[in-house]
């Protein structure tokens, strides 16, 4: 099963990417749906709201009056935090029950989380995947007010009460144009589906790590790539809990300005090493898959005497299922001394720029030199030991 998030502002074009994922195939969990749900004649949710806001909030037949109580809490944050005590809960509990009901039926599932509040109620770490329908503020403001005939004000009150497009952007995985017509929103959609979620789900179901070059490709640094790191970060802290003592997001990606290839380095560090290998074996729940094998690192510290060969430390290690985004996730107990030489190269590169342009300049020569991820690696190994040297 692959968890996806879907979100975006009110009058952004949500509902129209809900709608033709469901027609893709997927299974759509309609979180507004379920708000309404928990709250309807008759329930336990409704007699608690009515007990908090009083009969102000009850139509004449007995139901939510949602404008009502829209009035109450958009502009009064310590109300909607009450009201969200109340529903929130009760959404949750109904939402688990519903995506166990997917996968029950379809273990193949992809189950869509439709859910405005995705950003503002910070739970991305929840999904393998963010999907944000983005559109402009007059874009929004022209739906609200002529497709659903909101006065203008409350129009931009809705929207200002919502995260902002910054927010949006630094939560989410995959952007979406909501600003065009459904067609085109429909068929960038379809190509998402095709291209990335569906062989998500299998290489995720099926525990494989997504295809990827086996030769050394470098891009211009990306700014997405700090943001990247912290959603993946979240994610894997999530999945590991407490077993986890640090996630950081190292490598190159981590340091501003520097040419990479485009992965996501991050580093997981564990007590011991049979957590750390239990811990690698365990981060589906974040999007990625434990690679067969031993695995180990050739710390700069552990280089023998003599300028013998570096003595390898085994560790944990997984890889992407997502075809959109590499991840190399390296989970190490607390005793490896990569687990502090790998960050601390990171912040010498961040601090000296003259390390970082350096750096830049043999790893491009290394990319044009050798043909394998392993030999442009073991390449660097001399300028990491210096670098970690003068900054020790």
């Amino acid at each position: 099963m692959l968890w996806v998030g879907l979100t975006g502002g009110v009058g952004a074009g949500k509902s129209t990417a809900a709608r033709a994922l469901r027609e893709l195939g997927a299974v759509v969990v309609d979180a507004d749906a379920i708000a309404r749900e928990v709250v309807a004649p008759g329930t336990p949710g409704l007699a608690a709201v009515a007990r908090e806001f009083g009969d102000a909030v009850l139509a004449p037949d007995g139901s939510l009056d949602r404008p009502a109580l829209g009035r109450v809490v958009f502009g009064d944050p310590a109300r909607r935090l009450a009201l969200e005590a109340i529903t929130h809960p009760l959404v949750l509990e109904r939402t688990e029950a519903l995506v166990a009901a997917a996968v029950e039926a379809d273990p193949a599932a992809v189950v869509v989380h439709d859910i405005p509040l995705l950003v503002e109620l910070r739970r991305g770490d929840r999904y393998h995947l963010v999907l944000a329908v983005m559109a402009d503020e007059e874009v929004r403001l022209r739906r609200l007010v002529e497709g659903r005939g909101m006065a203008e004000d409350d129009a931009r009150a809705r929207i200002a009460a919502q995260a902002d497009d910054d927010a949006r952007r630094a939560a989410a995985d995959v952007l979406l144009d909501g600003g065009g017509s459904p067609e085109a929103l429909a068929e960038a959609l379809g190509s998402l589906w095709r291209d990335r979620l569906v062989p998500y789900e299998w290489n995720l179901r099926e525990g494989r790590r997504a295809p990827r070059p086996e030769h050394p490709v470098l891009v211009p640094p990306d700014p997405g790539w700090a943001a990247a790191g912290e959603r993946l970060a979240a994610r894997v802290r999530r999945a590991a809990g407490e077993r986890a003592l640090d996630v950081q997001h190292t490598g190159s990606t981590a340091v501003p300005g520097l040419l990479a290839k485009d992965c996501i380095d991050l580093q997981v560090v564990c007590a011991d090493l049979p957590t750390a290998l239990a811990v690698a074996a365990d981060l589906r729940a974040a999007g990625l898959v434990a690679e067969p094998g031993e695995w180990w690192d050739e710390p700069t510290s552990r280089r023998g005497q003599g300028g013998e060969a570096y003595r390898r430390v085994p560790k944990g290690f997984a890889a992407n299922a997502d075809p959109g985004r590499l991840v190399d996730c390296h989970v190490r107990d607390a005793a490896n001394p990569e687990a502090r030489e790998v960050p601390a190269f990171r912040d010498a590169l961040v601090a000296d720029p003259h390390a970082r342009e350096a750096y830049a300049l043999l790893k491009r020569g290394l990319a044009a030199k050798h043909r394998t991820v392993d030999d442009y690696a073991a390449g660097k190994t001399e300028f990491i030991a210096e670098v970690l040297a003068r900054s020790s």
